[in-house]
């Protein structure tokens, strides 16, 4: 089977890379390097340098007919979609239709797509979120990862393709980037580690549904067999809040001499609570098997080994 994934050279992207090819898939990465890294580069995939927007992504498509394309590649920060929302429609919005278009001009099986469950809701109550639930996000990352979902059912409708659209809460992991304005669990643990004060914005009571990278990569898999059909939109998360400030406590227990928090003024727009309900998926047989405290641990060991 052939899986081209967008983005793989990224931090979801390049774990789903590599169970991909541990699974036996023949694995395409479509990668412009504007945040992934050659470090991440599985060997045995074909990479090839490409941004979305390009005419010749329709060419690679349409010449590779691959069974499942697994779209990942975006402009993944919030607050960068806000300072520069015709940016993010560019590449987030304008970069999957035309994937999209691609796709059902190949004869792509099924399209797995990567949207946000911590920003198409927009502001929720303190409970978690079902996929019912209703959608109001207030940025423009939120808006174009909804507003692609949208397109993605339009296209599916239209040419016959399965769809599938996971709504993941806040990923962390190993490669992760810490210098980037998402991803709060790698920006503390490097602040942290390197004896710098972690920054929190507000009090540090706002709640947030952390899942580890095997997790999300477990539910892309269980989605990625051409015999089943399963399709529709599904939640992945844990359904379980953690406070900002429960997180660093968490970090403290490995670095015991860290540098206290700074608290400082809330940013405009920031949500309080966002947890998902995963009861959808989980009815299918999926489950989070790695717990915040296990997944904070295996990023700090090779520090404390």
């Amino acid at each position: 089977m052939k899986v081209l994934v967008t983005g793989g050279l990224g931090f979801i992207g390049s774990h789903l890379v590599d169970r991909y090819i541990d699974l036996g898939y023949e694995v395409i990465i479509l990668d412009n390097l504007s945040t992934g890294s050659l470090a991440n580069l599985n060997p045995n995939a074909r990479f090839v340098s490409m941004s979305l927007l390009e005419d010749q992504v329709a060419d690679l498509v349409s010449d590779e007919k691959p069974d499942i394309i697994n779209h990942h590649a975006a402009q993944v920060n919030v607050r960068n979609s806000v300072a520069n929302p015709f940016y993010d429609i560019e590449t987030n919005l304008l970069a999957t239709s035309k994937l999209l278009e691609a796709s059902g001009k190949a004869e792509v099986k099924r399209f797995i797509f990567s949207s946000s469950g911590g920003t198409v809701y927009g502001k929720t109550p303190s409970r978690a979120i079902p996929e019912s639930y209703k959608t109001n996000p207030i940025s423009p990352y939120g808006i174009n990862k909804l507003a692609s979902e949208f397109y993605i059912n339009f296209y599916a409708e239209l040419y016959g393709f399965q769809a599938v659209i996971l709504r993941y809460s806040n990923v962390y992991g190993l490669r992760q980037n810490p210098r980037s304005e998402s991803g709060v669990i790698s920006i503390f643990k490097n602040r942290i580690k390197n004896q710098l004060h972690p920054v929190i914005y507000g009090d540090g009571e706002q709640i947030r549904d952390y899942i580890h990278v095997s997790d999300v990569v477990n539910a892309n898999i269980m989605f990625s067999q051409l015999d089943s059909s399963l399709q529709g939109t599904f939640n992945v998360g844990t359904g379980k809040g953690t406070s900002l400030n429960k997180l660093l406590n968490f970090f403290y227990v490995f670095y015991p001499d860290g540098k206290v928090p700074v608290y400082k003024e809330a940013k405009e727009g920031d949500l309080f609570y966002n947890v998902l309900s995963i009861d959808k998926l989980t009815s299918l047989g999926w489950s989070p098997k790695l717990s915040l405290e296990e997944g904070i641990k295996e990023l700090c060991q090779g520090d404390i080994s």
